[in-house]
C-alpha cells in the first residue's frame, strides 16, 4: 500500500486503496461525452489510471483506440479491447506520443508532489504534436463541503466523511461506498489546489490551460507551453 492510503470490503484493493470489486460496480457518468466532444474523432487515447475501464470501454464504444495504463494487475485484468500496461504512471515512459493523454480520478491531486510532479511529467512526455492533456480536477468545495452524500440512481450511496489535514497542505480522505449487499472504504491522500496552484503546477511540467471544458472547471484541456 502506498502510504496513507488504505482500503476495505470485499476483493482485491489495489496500492491506492481503491477496491477492485466496488469499481467493477460502479457506472460511468458523462466524463466520456465531455472528452468526445474535445478531442479529434477516432483519436489515439492514452488512459493513466484506467482502473477496470469504466471510461476505457465507454470511448472504445465511441471508436477511439485506448492505451490503458493502471498500476493494478487486477483492475487491469477487468480492461477489454484495449491494450493494457501495469505500472506505476509517475514513472512511465513508453517511447511514443499519443493524440490525447488522459489523467482523470483526480489523480493531479495527488498528496505527495513529487508523484503529482512525475503525473504530469509523464502527460507531457507522451503527447503527439498537436495533442492534449485531458484532467479532471476536484470541486472546489471538495475538502470543505464533508461530510456530505449522495445517493446513487443505480441504488447505492456515495459518502465523503471526512477531510482532515495531515499536514503540508495535504488531507486525508474517507469515504465509503454503501450497497444493498456491501459496503467499501477508502482512504486516501489529496492535495487540494487553487486554480492558480493547479495551473502553476501545469507550467511546471510545459503544459498551458488551453480552456476548462465544464462550467465547474473539472474537466480542463491543457496542451503544450509555445516553445516547449
Amino acid at each position: 500500500m502506498r502510504e496513507g492510503y488504505e482500503g476495505t470490503g470485499p476483493g482485491a484493493i489495489t496500492p491506492d486503496g481503491c477496491a477492485v470489486e466496488l469499481y467493477a460496480r460502479l457506472p460511468v457518468g458523462d466524463e466520456p461525452d465531455v472528452i468526445a466532444a474535445a478531442v479529434p474523432e477516432r483519436a489515439r487515447i492514452l488512459e493513466l489510471g484506467s482502473g477496470v475501464g469504466r471510461m476505457t470501454h465507454a470511448l472504445l464504444e465511441r471508436g477511439f483506440e485506448v492505451t490503458a495504463v493502471d498500476e493494478s494487475a487486477e483492475m487491469l485484468e477487468r480492461v477489454r479491447g484495449a491494450r493494457t500496461i501495469c505500472g506505476p504512471i509517475e514513472r512511465l515512459d513508453l517511447g511514443e506520443t499519443f493524440d490525447v493523454v488522459l489523467l482523470a480520478s483526480f489523480l493531479v491531486h495527488a498528496g505527495d508532489v513529487e508523484v503529482r510532479r512525475g503525473l504530469l511529467r509523464t502527460c507531457a512526455r507522451h503527447l503527439a504534436k498537436g495533442g492534449c492533456v485531458l484532467i479532471q480536477r476536484e470541486g472546489e468545495d471538495y475538502h470543505t463541503d464533508v461530510p456530505r452524500e449522495r445517493v446513487d440512481p443505480a441504488g447505492f450511496t456515495v459518502r465523503i466523511v471526512s477531510a482532515e489535514p495531515v499536514g503540508d497542505g495535504v488531507d486525508s480522505v474517507h469515504a465509503e461506498y454503501v450497497f444493498p449487499d456491501a459496503t467499501w472504504t477508502q482512504t486516501f491522500r489529496s492535495r487540494p489546489l487553487t486554480r492558480e496552484q493547479f495551473e502553476e503546477a501545469l507550467a511546471e511540467a510545459g503544459l498551458k490551460v488551453d480552456r476548462y471544458l465544464t462550467e465547474d472547471r473539472m474537466w480542463v484541456r491543457a496542451v503544450p507551453m509555445s516553445g516547449t
